[in-house]
């Protein structure tokens, strides 16, 4: 599945970024649409701007928890932002302890150059955007 088009105000964020910055946080926004599109479960995906930041939701299923792209102070690297109150970096760094770099509980650093670790940031994206039907799923336990 492609992504589908930019929503103007969320292209507008993107424009607003670092060029290098931007580039490579598109190729996260085509990663989180593919990623979504293998769970039936994550249904479809909200677009809009949070703190002036692209973010996807799971509106539609409450799967999921929000993922935001943008940049975090003093790094020139793209940042996949997450709510500092789950345990979705911990769980990241527990699985690619040496592929990412972390910014404490709420964000996945990510250089602007070179290959897209997909494979890894994919396993990533789709424990973020199931994260409420993994807690459910233990509670019912």
């Amino acid at each position: 599945m492609t992504a589908p088009p930019l929503p103007r105000e969320v292209n507008r964020a993107f424009g607003a970024l670092p060029t290098p910055i931007g580039k490579r946080l598109l190729q996260v926004r085509a990663l989180i649409f593919a990623t979504a599109a293998a769970y039936e479960e994550v249904g479809r995906l909200t677009e809009t701007l949070k703190w002036g930041e692209p973010a996807y939701l799971t509106d539609e299923t409450g799967s999921g928890s929000t993922i935001r792209l943008g940049r975090v102070k003093d790094s020139a690297h793209a940042a996949i932002l997450f709510n500092c109150k789950t345990t979705l970096i911990d769980s990241f760094r527990e699985r690619f302890p040496d592929r990412f770099e972390y910014r404490q509980t709420r964000a996945v650093l990510l250089p602007v150059v070179g290959k897209l670790p997909s494979r890894e940031l994919s396993v990533c994206l789709s424990l973020a955007l199931t994260y409420h039907l993994d807690r459910r799923a233990r509670k019912a336990r």
